[in-house]
């Protein structure tokens, strides 16, 4: 697994033979010394040994690391730190447990990680090759002022430590430990608070915890998400079965402790799954949705509703996918992969017509009363794919003027690129989490598209995930 994600997502430049590792000698165990030449893709210090490639988490370039090899590949060597030789200037002290993920980058001066998220996505081109991906212009990344605090949603595991106590946080690296976190930096006070708060109402009330090994016992995991504008939060509470025992009073308890909590629900995830929600959500108590405001837009969220983590950075992704649009009032406008509609809507005022789409019913509901709550009236919501909808509203004389893509982590679906190449529409915007795929889709994009500019957004500061926007200009 470990081989195959590497292979994916780093470019391996050099293809000349003489220059290949021939027959290194290293076995894991042994202890290396080596020299950082940069950051990859992951945010781990990128060296060598005898021309192999080296992969050392938590190292920085320049940065010379005495390490112990942990993994030993035909392709690559995995390595950890045992001590520094040699430091970056760039290398601050980081502030939360480096035993999970989730801080990948906490290490590094945030205008040096905002400097590293402007090169991820160079190296990303540069691997995929598009076409003229040599003179596509990056812009300088979007940084936040404080990139601390920004995480509206705490999802948390719980689970019962040997010495009786519970345990609310993450998991450590390449394990099911998990860590217990009473503070993390990225997260927004309020969750945190919340799921703290809560881990101690279930303890008080001897709840029983779900233990992994014997696929028994109730409570698996707290959702908290806040609202950033009305500071409401709303919980989740993730079970193994359907009934909470002394639910009443545990209801009871959250609102006597957590006045900011007006939404608690209950979402059923039975048996072994490494997944963190099941197919069943309910309300317990209180409102069925909290609501966000983005750029003066109300939008109503419900557990499962998909909402970017960081709304103050989300704010300013969608003016830059606005100005990226350059609408004009008679437009119509497809906002593919629409979710509840944050991006639609927000755009909707600069367009003539919006007609959005995604694969799940509940967001398009979400969606539909998201429209009405704004008062829009040129905004339509459809569950469907957009592969499929699209042609239908075309050959119904509905053909699209401009189209704005905010996929997932695996891309545009290959159905969807071939239909962009065949029927582009003359304004396109891709809002992309992964740069990867990005630069995958944009081989066959720049068939049919120029690519103006992609300005990359910092969403997940520490981290190293990535985010940006891409402006295209139709070839003519």
């Amino acid at each position: 697994m470990a081989e195959k994600n590497h292979q994916r997502r780093f470019n391996r430049p050099n293809k000349d033979s003489r220059n290949r590792p021939q027959n290194v000698q290293v076995k894991v165990g042994d202890k290396l010394l080596i020299t950082i030449k940069k950051l990859g893709i992951n945010g781990e210090g990128i060296g060598s040994y005898k021309r192999k490639i080296t992969f050392i988490p938590g190292a920085l370039p320049g940065e010379v690391v005495d390490v112990k090899v942990n993994n030993v590949t035909n392709k690559f060597i995995e390595a950890e730190i045992r001590k520094f030789k040699q430091t970056s200037p760039d290398r601050v002290k980081p502030v939360d447990d480096q035993s999970v993920g989730g801080f990948e980058l906490e290490h590094l001066a945030y205008p040096k990680q905002l400097a590293f998220k402007k090169d991820i996505i160079s190296q990303a081109l540069a691997k995929y090759r598009p076409r003229g991906y040599q003179d596509i212009t990056i812009r300088n990344t979007i940084g936040m002022d404080k990139p601390s605090g920004y995480r509206n949603k705490a999802q948390f595991p719980v689970r019962q430590m040997k010495d009786g106590s519970i345990a609310v946080g993450m998991y450590q690296r390449n394990s099911h430990f998990l860590v217990d976190l009473p503070k993390v930096s990225t997260q927004h006070p309020a969750t945190l608070k919340v799921v703290r708060t809560v881990r101690d109402i279930i303890a008080e009330l001897g709840l029983p915890i779900y233990e992994e090994k014997k696929h028994a016992g109730i409570i698996k995991t707290l959702i908290a998400r806040v609202s950033e504008a009305s500071g409401e939060v709303q919980l989740t509470l993730v079970t193994n079965s359907a009934k909470i025992p002394q639910l009443s009073k545990l209801i009871t308890l959250i609102h006597d402790r957590l006045p900011e909590v007006v939404s608690i629900h209950q979402n059923i995830n039975p048996g072994e799954t490494s997944l963190i929600w099941g197919p069943e959500t309910k309300i317990l108590w209180g409102q069925n949705y909290i609501t966000e405001t983005i750029n003066g837009k109300q939008f109503k969220l419900s557990p499962r509703a998909f909402l970017q983590l960081n709304p103050k950075q989300t704010a300013r992704l969608y003016q830059e996918a606005l100005s990226a649009l350059d609408l004009q009032h008679a437009d119509k406008l497809i906002d593919a992969y629409s979710g509840v509609g944050t991006i639609g809507i927000s755009l909707a005022h600069a367009a003539g017509e919006v007609r959005g789409m995604d694969t799940v019913q509940e967001a398009i509901e979400d969606a539909q009363q998201n429209v009405a709550l704004n008062g829009v009236d040129n905004a339509q919501y459809f569950t469907g794919k957009a592969e499929e909808l699209i042609p239908q509203w075309a050959a119904a004389g509905w053909i699209a003027d401009a189209i704005v893509v905010d996929p997932p982590r695996t891309g545009l679906d290959s159905n969807l690129r071939q239909l962009l190449i065949a029927h582009a529409p003359e304004k396109f915007v891709y809002i992309s989490c992964n740069e990867s795929t990005l630069a995958r889709d944009l081989v066959d994009l720049t068939k049919v598209y120029d690519i103006d500019y992609i300005q990359p957004i910092d969403m997940f500061p520490q981290t190293a995930r990535w985010e940006g926007v891409v402006k295209f200009t139709k070839k003519h």
